[in-house]
């Protein structure tokens, strides 16, 4: 039997969407702590803020942008969070002080949240359903993809040339995310056949997919760890003198996931997701211990790699499960409920850990956040793993009974 093809115009258009979307999103995420330090003289605790507020938005919008895609369409609340998304890239040539830049983050924060909540759900019907986890799985290659380009564009123009140069970067890489959204060709048969047969769904089921919250759940203790890397990784990297090496953290990271894409996506179609999940985490767990006990620039390294590997995996893992527990027509519901308990976590986690690395240091904070990382294997087992384990079992007797 010959398989559906996944390659098509659309799904390399909402990849890329999603791409440059994301491009700006670490690229910001990771040199805005810089900026407000260097040329607003913010204060180390007020760091966090600029990345929760942007994501705090953005879980304010996500469950709207669920519920206007079942009214308004995927491709029009896609164009909408583009649109927002570019004004206020634009916007951040004329930032001057601390509050105009958070309140700023509040209007990027709303862009972000409505154009990647529209293309997880439009990209979820793209996909064939038999290649779901490999697809899935290549269409996050794109936004860890981005976590390597943004930071590592960011860091090298703002330690080359200015921090102009990485606003300049993501007014093009908002242009070209508005350019992608426009050729895309956004199936939508399935949400209308779906509204003729089944009922809309009220109250708090309009915004939040409840077979998807568990997983959720586990995603929100991964981010809330990840977060100590994706918002004080350059910091970080500044105080323990590994400036040069910094650029270089994500591009080992990117090595290491893209190594393992072409294997990790079919092994969750093959083998179920616990053979992909549990080793996932432990290696994200393992990669932010050795952050904390770094020393030198190649233990810094290869926490990246190890970092890399496993919340890469995860994250398309995460999503990929979200989205099979909803039907087809509540797929972007699913998304938003997915990114909202993720968003989430990298938000709370971005302003508790910039107090916590106030109070204990770098070190021990990452130290921690190892150890929550461990504990997101106990969540999942708990929330999804020995349900999926369960199912599995049974799937297997039945194919062997017939």
């Amino acid at each position: 039997m010959q398989k559906s093809k996944l390659w098509t115009k659309d799904f390399l258009a909402v990849s890329l969407t999603s791409f440059f979307v994301f491009v700006i999103f670490y690229m910001l995420t990771v040199t805005l702590p810089l900026f407000a330090t260097d040329e607003l003289h913010a204060s180390k605790q007020s760091l966090g803020l600029i990345v929760t507020i942007f994501l705090v938005s953005g879980i304010v919008f996500r469950p709207l942008a669920g519920k206007w895609m079942t009214t308004l369409g995927q491709k029009k609340v896609l164009l909408i969070g583009v649109f927002i998304f570019l004004i206020g890239s634009i916007l951040y040539m004329n930032i001057h002080s601390l509050s105009a830049l958070l309140l700023l983050r509040v209007l990027h924060g709303i862009g972000f949240g409505m154009s990647t909540t529209a293309t997880g759900a439009i990209v979820a019907n793209v996909i064939p359903e038999q290649r779901k986890g490999e697809g899935m799985g290549y269409y996050a290659t794109f936004m860890n993809l981005a976590m390597v380009v943004g930071p590592f564009v960011g860091l090298t123009l703002t330690n080359s040339l200015s921090h102009t140069a990485v606003f300049t970067v993501a007014v093009v890489s908002s242009v070209l995310a508005v350019v992608c959204s426009l050729v895309l060709r956004v199936p939508e048969v399935q949400a209308s056949s779906a509204t003729n047969e089944i009922q809309p769904a009220k109250g708090l089921a309009a915004f939040f997919e409840y077979r998807s919250l568990p997983i959720s759940v586990a995603g929100l203790v991964v981010a809330f760890s990840y977060a100590s890397v994706i918002s004080f990784v350059s910091i970080y990297a500044k105080e323990m003198g590994f400036t040069q090496a910094s650029s270089f953290f994500f591009v080992v990271y990117a090595v290491c996931l893209l190594a393992s894409r072409p294997f990790t996506g079919k092994w969750f179609d093959q083998y179920g997701e616990n053979s992909v999940v549990y080793p996932s985490i432990l290696s994200l767990a393992i990669g932010i211990f050795l952050l904390s006990q770094a020393t030198t620039s190649w233990v810094f390294l290869l926490a990246g790699a190890l970092i890399g590997l496993g919340f890469g995996t995860i994250t398309s893992s995460f999503q990929s499960i979200a989205v099979k527990k909803a039907s087809p027509h509540r797929r972007g519901v699913a998304t938003a409920t997915f990114f909202v308990f993720f968003d989430s976590g990298m938000g709370l986690g971005s302003l508790l850990l910039g107090i916590l690395s106030t109070a204990a240091g770098y070190k021990g904070m990452y130290m921690f956040c190892s150890i929550i990382a461990l504990l997101a294997i106990a969540v999942y087992l708990v929330l999804h793993g020995r349900k999926s384990q369960k199912q599995r079992i049974i799937s297997q007797n039945e194919s062997l009974g017939k």
